[in-house]
């Protein structure tokens, strides 16, 4: 089901944002470069669960010339990935993600993002992807942003976070917290072969990695 800009979306079930930190999975292969992906298998990506969040990679040192992100997958009781419409890309799709702000700490910019683009507060961090994962920005939208921001990136760089949906579906708020500019016009849960499908094609080797990543959450 969709919802176009409107009230608050919450997520599924009760309970906020675990401020615990994240533990370390193991999970072995890097995703297939071919789609449909096998997302039973799980990928040699590691992966930090809860406990161990405070000691995790989240700080090391990104790849250079891309710029710095996170990247959140949030899934409901149902195992569905949440994804938004973007209001500036016709047709394209994807999961929440935004920039790290100076010293920021990963982890804590994920729960900002999330709650900046989607007012979602009620949910609790599952796992972490903790090696960076990067993309190229197409030669028109590399020079639009870097307009924006003033720089010249080639891509960024993102730490992935999966997020558990403790809320209900009214907490949902496309209009986000009130404090940057609406990117999204409707949302949905999907699967995670939907989220692939959706998304602008230069993000969809990224999502393919992600989708590996937590593929044990997502079955």
């Amino acid at each position: 089901m969709a919802f176009l800009l409107c009230g608050r979306f919450l997520l599924v079930n009760s309970c906020s944002f675990s401020l615990h930190p994240f533990q370390l999975l193991s999970h072995p292969t890097p995703s297939s470069p071919n789609y449909p992906i096998n997302f039973s298998k799980i990928t040699n990506l590691s992966l930090l669960h809860r406990k161990q969040l405070r000691s995790s990679s989240s700080m090391e040192a990104s790849p250079e010339g891309y710029r710095r992100n996170v990247g959140i997958c949030l899934i409901n009781p149902s195992k569905k990935i949440f994804a938004a419409s973007r209001l500036d890309v016709p047709d394209s799709w994807q999961m929440p993600q935004g920039g790290i702000d100076g010293n920021e700490v990963p982890r804590d910019a994920a729960i900002r993002e999330l709650r900046e683009e989607t007012g979602v507060t009620s949910a609790e961090v599952l796992a972490e992807v903790p090696h960076w994962l990067t993309y190229d920005f197409p030669p028109n939208v590399r020079e639009s942003l870097n307009h924006r921001w003033g720089a010249d990136w080639k891509g960024q760089a993102q730490k992935w976070f999966l997020l558990k949906f403790n809320g209900k579906e009214e907490e949902v708020n496309l209009l986000g917290d009130g404090t940057e500019k609406p990117e999204f016009g409707e949302w949905s849960w999907l699967s995670p072969e939907e989220v692939i499908d959706r998304a602008v094609d230069f993000k969809k080797p990224v999502y393919k990695e992600v989708m590996a990543a937590f593929s044990p959450y997502l079955h």
